[in-house]
């Protein structure tokens, strides 16, 4: 059975356990979610329903006073029903995607984001007018979804977007007379799920289902490819640009070297108590979103799994970076009403797991606050006691 580490009062580690809201609205499973750019007071999700959602997570005055440290679903056996969470304030709705949200980036300047989808496009968005601005799809993606979109280059001048078609492509945001991409890199032999970018410099990093890292220096035309042994489905880049952490479908998360493609730190496996190595973390079957947070002190991924004693309720898994020891695996509740029955083919009734996939820290990492989203279409936003 799970043992839940959401109690605000565990440990000495100041690793933000309390559950602060939960992001409704979302009318299928949420695949994306992003904090604004600094100091990251809104969070934008990105969901199956096509849509775009900007919220306030600080929950309104009225509701405020409604905490819980650790939410279970209602239930029969339980004669003391869980206390909801308090409600993030919904201010937005963005709609334009054809299918489902997948990724989703904001500019620092606020102003401005763009997503990716399902239905090869990417667009560009204005916050505050909820229009989108610029659709860059001729000469695009010529197949399958964009898994990925970022912000690169001087004053977010570029976007980088990666999909199932195996290319990265390079738009240029401020052409307004061209709507083709600017390069076009196709090293790839399969899917690309992830990119990232250092903040300096003119280097684009890809991760790929065909189990390459590949770190392009487009200004000087170089290309180290870094091998894994699984599908790479998540990538996230140190703020120094000197460390990338690296999620693969061999259930293990790698802290990477970039200078010399040496694993520093692995994370992921082992027994599932508080305290050991791996903790029992597995990721073999979707792609599952892991971060660095808490001043880049801890490594936070989703779970595939759900958690098995928990009426379909999903998990949040915690490392330190340094020492690769799990400091908390929190309950993920599923939202009003609790996890939703389904009925198999065989005709029995199968309750849904909430998978969480993709997860955000507050201030690229260096914030008190990050969020989790997957399955159940409700966000779950955590901060500090």
């Amino acid at each position: 059975m799970d043992e839940y580490d959401n109690n605000t009062s565990h440990g000495k580690d100041n690793f933000p356990r309390k559950i602060l809201s939960q992001l409704l609205g979302s009318n299928g499973p949420v695949h994306a979610v992003t904090y604004s750019a600094s100091p990251g007071t809104y969070i934008l999700t990105g969901s199956a329903d096509r849509s775009i959602r900007l919220y306030n997570p600080i929950p309104s005055s009225s509701t405020t006073t409604t905490t819980s440290t650790f939410i279970t679903k209602p239930s029969s056996l339980s004669p003391h029903p869980s206390t909801a969470p308090p409600q993030g304030r919904l201010i937005q709705t963005y709609t334009a995607h054809g299918y489902e949200v997948l990724s989703l980036s904001v500019s620092s300047s606020n102003a401005t984001f763009a997503s990716s989808g399902g239905d090869r496009a990417v667009f560009l968005w204005d916050v505050s007018t909820a229009t989108t601005i610029r659709r860059f799809s001729n000469q695009g993606h010529t197949t399958g979804r964009i898994n990925s979109v970022i912000f690169a280059g001087v004053d977010d001048s570029l976007l980088i977007s990666g999909g199932h078609d195996t290319t990265v492509r390079i738009w240029d945001v401020r052409s307004q007379s061209s709507s083709r991409p600017v390069q076009v890199l196709g090293e790839a032999k399969d899917g690309v799920t992830s990119l990232v970018t250092p903040v300096a410099g003119a280097e684009v990093i890809a991760g790929s289902v065909d189990g390459r890292v590949r770190t392009y220096d487009v200004r000087m035309g170089r290309l180290v490819t870094d091998v894994f042994p699984g599908a790479v489905t998540s990538l996230c880049l140190a703020r120094d640009g000197k460390t990338v952490l690296v999620g693969t479908l061999d259930s293990k998360i790698r802290l990477m070297d970039r200078s010399n493609g040496q694993c520093l730190r692995t994370y992921g496996g082992g027994n599932g108590d508080v305290g050991a190595g791996g903790g029992g973390w597995t990721n073999k079957e979707i792609r599952v979103q892991s971060v660095l947070g808490g001043g880049e002190r801890w490594v936070v991924a989703g779970d595939e799994n759900g958690a098995e004693n928990s009426n379909g309720e999903g998990r949040v898994w915690a490392w330190d970076l340094l020492s690769g020891r799990l400091v908390a695996k929190l309950g993920v509740p599923w939202g009003p009403g609790g996890g939703k029955v389904v009925v198999r083919r065989d005709g029995k009734e199968k309750e849904r797991k909430n998978v969480v996939s993709c997860v955000a820290w507050k201030d690229g990492g260096f914030g008190n606050q990050f969020c989790v989203g997957g399955t159940s279409g409700v966000v779950t936003v955590y901060g500090e006691a």
